[in-house]
């Protein structure tokens, strides 16, 4: 497992222990930015317009098309760092 990879991971983990919950714009930058990081481009169909929740994160995702997987795990770092997510090195 790579460095990147490594902190990738530990700051998943620190994501679900984050001193305050973020607000629903960076919590859907967090799922875009970790979907990206860990799958990709975004795959598969959008979902029906009455599921919100679903739209809104695949248009999230979609928005990141083209991020490299290391970019986004570095982004998702960084995001995670700051909003005071604790990952030991």
């Amino acid at each position: 497992m790579t460095d990147l990879n490594s902190r990738f991971e530990k700051a998943s983990a620190a994501a679900k222990s984050l001193p305050s919950r973020p607000d629903n714009d960076t919590m859907l930058q967090l799922y875009a930015l970790y979907k990206q990081g860990s799958s990709g481009d975004v795959a598969g169909n959008k979902p029906g317009m009455f599921d919100f929740v679903g739209v809104a994160k695949y248009e999230a995702w979609e928005r990141l098309k083209g991020l490299s997987q290391d970019d986004a795990m570095n982004q998702y770092v960084d995001l995670v760092s700051e909003l005071g997510g604790v990952i030991d090195d």
